[in-house]
């Protein structure tokens, strides 16, 4: 029998990293590792807000697809370009693989978050079904009129990393580590100003992600380091490959994310499995994400909220009160990140149940459409 195939159509190169791209790719390695045959698609232009380039990109990539082929397209594409999917749609059984609605992303001016909300809606129309990678996105969209017979949660898997994370060197200041590009939803800048509250405490920041997104905002908080004295505390690495990743994972004491929304979290995910505690918002879908005997959670865009967060596990012990230390306060919370990541999907289980929903959609019954059923072969 002829192997199931699937046409996997993302914006750029599918080796961008971002949590976004890293799930794509993992699931198409995952997927080839099960017999499939993959194809990916990787689109020219501007995305989300698509240009013309883009529209092109999309409309030939589309086009060279075989009939009745299952096409999947992620959202970040998908989502500003409702034209071409909806032509195609009935040769191709189109897909949407959505992280989070484009819409949702921090900073947008109203305008354009109003037409890519409108956009997406149309988009989604047009595709066939939809998978996403948490629940909380499934139920997000409701909003945008998909039916929830059409959609399917899978969520990303996390890499078991060897040994634990080690707290600090004797005598060193307890490290903290925030992973993310460096862009308005992930709030550097909010990070920026808590760490500015407790600059009379001992820490260190590492900060690993891209500076080259949206650089006026990098430029913004950089400056911001500088002006609140931190440029000796804080340390922005860049995109960093995943050796340089997980070692900082695993000389970090603590995680910190202050982002303002997350469709899942895949990096907090990561901080579990290496048995950080973890400080962070209740943006989006973080909340079930993390278990809250894990972290402490606040009130996305608060500084003065992380600041009191973070305060109590970066302080020394205060034995005449008889208040636990940062250390043993971290010490409790990275036990149960311990206890939770041991249940949390390999990348391997999770390239199963994509398998097993890219199947289901595909041969859902469409009246709408006239392409054939099931994935093809």
């Amino acid at each position: 029998m002829t192997a199931p195939s699937l046409h996997l159509v993302v914006p750029g190169p599918l080796d961008q990293r971002t949590g976004g791209y890293f799930y794509d790719a993992r699931m198409a390695e995952g997927l080839r590792r099960r017999g499939w045959r993959v194809t990916v698609h990787s689109l020219d232009g501007r995305f989300p807000d698509a240009d013309e380039t883009a529209r092109t990109s999309m409309a030939a990539a589309l086009a060279a697809i075989p009939e009745g082929a299952t096409a999947l397209v992620d959202g970040l594409a998908l989502g500003g370009l409702p034209e071409p999917v909806a032509a195609e749609r009935r040769r191709l059984r189109i897909l949407a693989l959505v992280h989070h609605p484009l819409s949702d992303e921090t900073g947008l001016p109203p305008e354009v978050r109003d037409r890519l909300a409108g956009s997406e809606r149309r988009a989604l129309a047009a595709a066939h079904g939809v998978i996403v990678t948490s629940r909380f996105t499934a139920r997000g969209l409701g909003r945008f009129g998909v039916d929830a017979g059409r959609v399917k949660v899978v969520e990303p898997g996390t890499d078991r990393p060897p040994g634990g994370a080690v707290d600090q060197v004797a005598g060193a200041p307890p490290r903290l580590l925030s992973v993310g590009a460096v862009v308005p939803r992930k709030g550097h800048d909010v990070l920026v100003r808590a760490l500015a509250r407790i600059a009379h405490l001992p820490w260190e920041c590492d900060c690993a992600g891209s500076l080259e997104r949206d650089p006026g905002h990098a430029v913004r908080v950089l400056a911001a380091v500088e002006s609140q004295g931190l440029a000796d505390r804080v340390r922005f690495a860049g995109e960093c490959d995943p050796v340089t990743l997980a070692a900082l994972y695993a000389e970090s004491a603590l995680f910190v994310l202050a982002s303002h929304y997350e469709g899942y979290g895949m990096v907090l995910a990561e901080a579990l499995a290496h048995g950080l505690p973890i400080v962070s918002t209740t943006g989006g879908a973080i909340p079930e994400t993390v278990p809250p005997e894990a972290a402490v959670l606040v009130p996305p865009g608060d500084d003065a909220a992380l600041a009191a967060a973070l305060a109590p596990l970066l302080a020394g012990s205060d034995r005449e009160a008889r208040r636990q230390s940062g250390a043993e306060r971290r010490a409790v919370l990275a036990a149960a990140a311990r206890r939770h990541a041991a249940a949390l999907p390999g990348w391997d289980d999770a390239a199963a149940a994509f398998a097993e929903a890219l199947t289901a959609l595909a041969r859902r019954d469409d009246r709408s459409g006239t392409v054939g059923r099931g994935i093809s072969r």
